[in-house]
This record gives structure tokens, C-alpha cells and sequence, in this order.
């Protein structure tokens, strides 16, 4: 079976994957192989959801960047500032929250098995410290394509536009945009120190994942090799959450190092202020309720 996913083996989605893979063969005494594909090779994750909806391929590990055009509930999860920390959303996660909205894959012809971890996302820029939105203004930024994060982002005056991840480090070394905001796995495992000059730990979405079969795949296996397919997906996420958490320990370092300029700490309630707009317009469109169930989860 093939299983694809974005980014290099490894980042925290390789090391799950990998995880997941192993856990497969032994569960199963060999009867399934799971085969990665890591660096897009399969293609990006639109490109990958689409795939696996029509059943051309066995399995992805996704981030959650493509999952608000696709299913428009997941678009909740994309308001900046929503989370307070990484411990935060796994409680979301894991919760009754988590598995109500694992669920709401079924929909689109998917079966997503487990969450696993991209990690929060922070600020990178070629131009000038963030500590808060005033800093912003006048930026050009690669956005994924999520129109929450879209409005987030052009709410603080940015210019933020979208592009595929795997065209993302030209655009950057070409000067199409000034900066980007990705974990720092990502950062760290796609070099952008090379291109980027200023980071600032913003954490101002958390970037879920997720291990995601195709239905025809998954009506293929038996209800116990199903529930293999489950835990071994479970270990691959907790994995991803592992290598992403150890990522936000170490990475910084490693980066501060390389030369990037770090801001530690943001403005966060001036953020926040200047979302106040763009959040009752984000209440209106997925509902207060859910907004303040997250956000009251300890």
C-alpha cells in the first residue's frame, strides 16, 4: 500500500509515517507492506486528498492546509490565536471535539484513522523583526491555501497570497515574497534560514494532521485488520507530535545559529485586537458555540 506525504523523511510526518509503516508489518506479520513516499513525490496535499478520494492512492499523511476548501467545518481550526499552546489543541483533539470532527472526513470519501501533528506555526521574514501586527503591515506572505488564514493574515495588512508548499522556498529565494509562517520542523527541515531572515514565535495556528485511507482501501482490509490500521495510525501520530514538540525544544536553536534573529514572544492581545473584525465575521461563519467549546477546553 502507498502512503504519501509532504515533506522530507525527516520531518515530523516522515517520522510518523515510518512509525506508522513498521507498526503495520509487525501488526499484521508482513501481510501488509506500507510504502512512503515522502517530498510530494505523489504530489501535494490537494493533489493527494483528491487522489485518495478517487481511490489512486492507498493512504496520506495530510496537514491540515487543504482540509478547510475541502471540508469548510475544518476551517474553524485555522483562526489565528485560537489555541493557546500545542497542549491545548491535543486536548482538543483528543477529545470528543477531536473525534466528532475525524468523522466529518466520511463525507468527502475518506477515512481518516488518527490525528497527528504539523505543529504550531510561527513567522518567518526576510525584511524586519514581528513582535506585533504593526509589524506586519506592508509584508508579502505565502499563505496555504485556507481562506481563514487568508483573512487572517490581510486582516493584520499583510499581503498574503497562496502557493503550493513545494514551489515555496524559490518564491522565497526569489523575493516573491518576503516571508511565510510554518512550524519549525518545517522551517528547520526545508532550510528556509537560507532565505529567510527574522523569525518570530508566534504559534498562532496550530497545524494538525492527519493519517488518511482511502475508502476503497479501507473496505478492503477485514474489522481486525482495521482496528491494526487504527493503533499503528495512533502511534504515527503521537510520533509526529513527538519529533514536532522536540522541533519547537531544539530547532530554535539550531536556527538561531544559522543566523535567523529570533523574536520569542508576540503581542498576542495586539493581535488579537486588530482580529476583532475578522473574528465576528469567523463566528458568523462556523458559530459562536464551537468557537468558545475550543476555547474552553483545559
Amino acid at each position: 500500500m502507498r502512503l504519501g506525504y509532504l515533506f522530507s523523511q525527516n520531518s515530523q510526518l516522515g517520522a510518523g509515517a515510518e512509525r506508522f509503516a513498521s507498526d503495520v508489518a509487525k501488526r499484521t506479520g508482513g501481510s501488509y507492506r506500507v510504502e512512503v513516499y515522502p517530498n510530494g513525490v505523489v504530489g501535494g496535499e490537494v493533489e493527494m486528498a483528491e487522489e485518495l478520494r478517487l481511490g489512486h492512492l492507498d493512504m496520506a499523511f495530510i496537514t491540515s492546509a487543504p482540509f478547510a476548501s475541502l471540508v469548510p467545518e475544518f476551517g474553524v481550526f485555522d483562526i489565528p490565536f485560537l489555541f493557546r499552546d500545542a497542549r491545548h489543541a491535543h486536548a482538543v483533539f483528543d477529545g470528543a471535539i477531536g473525534q466528532e470532527y475525524l468523522r466529518k472526513f466520511q463525507a468527502k470519501g475518506l477515512v481518516a484513522l488518527a490525528w497527528g501533528e504539523n505543529g504550531m506555526r510561527h513567522i518567518t521574514n526576510s525584511k524586519r523583526p514581528v513582535m506585533g501586527p504593526d509589524d506586519l503591515k506592508g509584508l508579502s506572505m505565502r499563505v496555504p491555501q485556507s481562506d481563514v488564514m487568508l483573512a487572517g493574515f490581510r486582516a493584520f495588512g499583510v499581503k498574503a497570497e497562496p502557493l503550493g508548499f513545494p514551489a515555496l522556498f524559490g518564491a522565497l529565494q526569489s523575493g516573491q515574497f518576503d516571508g511565510q509562517e510554518n512550524p519549525i520542523a518545517v522551517i528547520t527541515a526545508s532550510h528556509f534560514e537560507k532565505v529567510q531572515k527574522h523569525l518570530t514565535l508566534s504559534g498562532h495556528v496550530y497545524s494538525w494532521a492527519a493519517l488518511i485511507v482511502s475508502k476503497s482501501a479501507w473496505d478492503g482490509l477485514s474489522p481486525s485488520e482495521r482496528a491494526v490500521f487504527v493503533e499503528a495510525a495512533r502511534a504515527g501520530g503521537q510520533v509526529s507530535r513527538e519529533v514536532a514538540g522536540r522541533a519547537e525544544r531544539e530547532g530554535v536553536d539550531e536556527l538561531r545559529k544559522a543566523g535567523m534573529n529570533v523574536v520569542a514572544s508576540v503581542d498576542r492581545a495586539a493581535f488579537e485586537r486588530s482580529l476583532q473584525n475578522t473574528t465576528a465575521e469567523f463566528s458568523k461563519k462556523f458559530g459562536p458555540e464551537i468557537i468558545q467549546q475550543i476555547k474552553s477546553v483545559q
